[in-house]
């Protein structure tokens, strides 16, 4: 004799087999929206302004300057935040103390801040009305309107990527290898050099390359900090306002472009992974 439930369990699968087909048919035409959301404003301004951009780069001394001036600014800042910052993420994530909550979300903080507003920040702290920022003015460094100004903001706004992207490399590291290695009569600096840092090394670099990534990118901060001498990013914005639309358009591309560098690399290094 059949179960009671069994018409039931029968009809229930049914249903799912007959809805699956348009369940598959939605869930692909979301995922088509989706992407064609994402990519097709960039392959539109690489299309409408990339090789006038490429052309451009050897007449426009301002555009090659302005790339050059990210470039640097950025490694720049990338460099500080791996000496501040490593320290920092290995001790977040072997260490458990109070308040270390608290630092976390401080450390997030400036990822969730509107760019504008982590500008203003700055300019409070390192301006030249700021206690800090006239004893630096005095001692012969102008953070506002230079370039040490464009490399703390991009300091600000990308440092907490690298201490977070460091902190799970880390974590990742079987924290027995080095009690392993201190076993064998190893300092903690020796299991950290030995061990650690061999281990987790692919996942920081992959750390330090998103965040001159996010660097490169940067606007919001900058332009409020430092205006002039203007990054890439900061003079499409200036290009815009003053050229329109046509003006600004091979510099933005020149920048998409750019943007490729960092996600090749990470896919290099992440070529054998799963």
């Amino acid at each position: 004799m059949t179960p009671p439930h069994a018409s039931v369990v029968r009809e229930s699968t049914g249903w799912r087999a007959a809805l699956s087909p348009a369940a598959t048919v939605v869930s692909a035409l979301l995922a088509s929206l989706f992407l064609l959301f994402l990519i097709a404003p960039l392959v539109g301004l690489v299309g409408a302004g990339g090789a006038s951009g490429v052309r451009q780069l050897a007449a426009d001394a301002q555009l090659r300057g302005a790339l050059a001036l990210t470039l640097v600014t950025a490694t720049t800042a990338t460099i500080c935040a791996i000496a501040g910052g490593t320290p920092i993420a290995y001790i977040l994530a072997r260490r458990r103390f109070t308040g270390r909550a608290i630092v976390v979300a401080i450390l997030d903080l400036p990822l969730i801040v509107p760019h504008p507003v982590a500008g203003i920040a700055l300019l409070l702290v390192l301006g030249r009305a700021s206690p800090l920022g006239e004893a630096l003015l005095h001692a012969g460094l102008r953070i506002t309107g230079s370039v040490f100004g464009i490399v703390c903001a991009m300091f600000f706004v990308a440092a907490p990527l690298y201490v977070g992207a460091a902190r799970e490399a880390f974590t990742r590291v079987d924290r027995r290898y080095e009690a392993v290695a201190r076993t064998l009569g190893d300092t903690a600096w020796g299991a950290f050099r030995r061990i650690t840092l061999p281990l987790s090394f692919r996942g920081l670099t992959a750390a330090a390359i998103v965040m001159w990534a996010r660097a490169v990118s940067e606007f919001g901060a900058i332009v409020v900090l430092t205006y002039n001498p203007k990054v890439a990013s900061v003079l499409s914005y200036d290009r815009f306002t003053t050229l329109g639309l046509s003006g600004a358009l091979p510099v933005a591309a020149v920048l998409v472009l750019l943007s490729l560098l960092p996600l090749v690399a990470l896919r290099l290094i992440r070529h054998d992974e799963p």
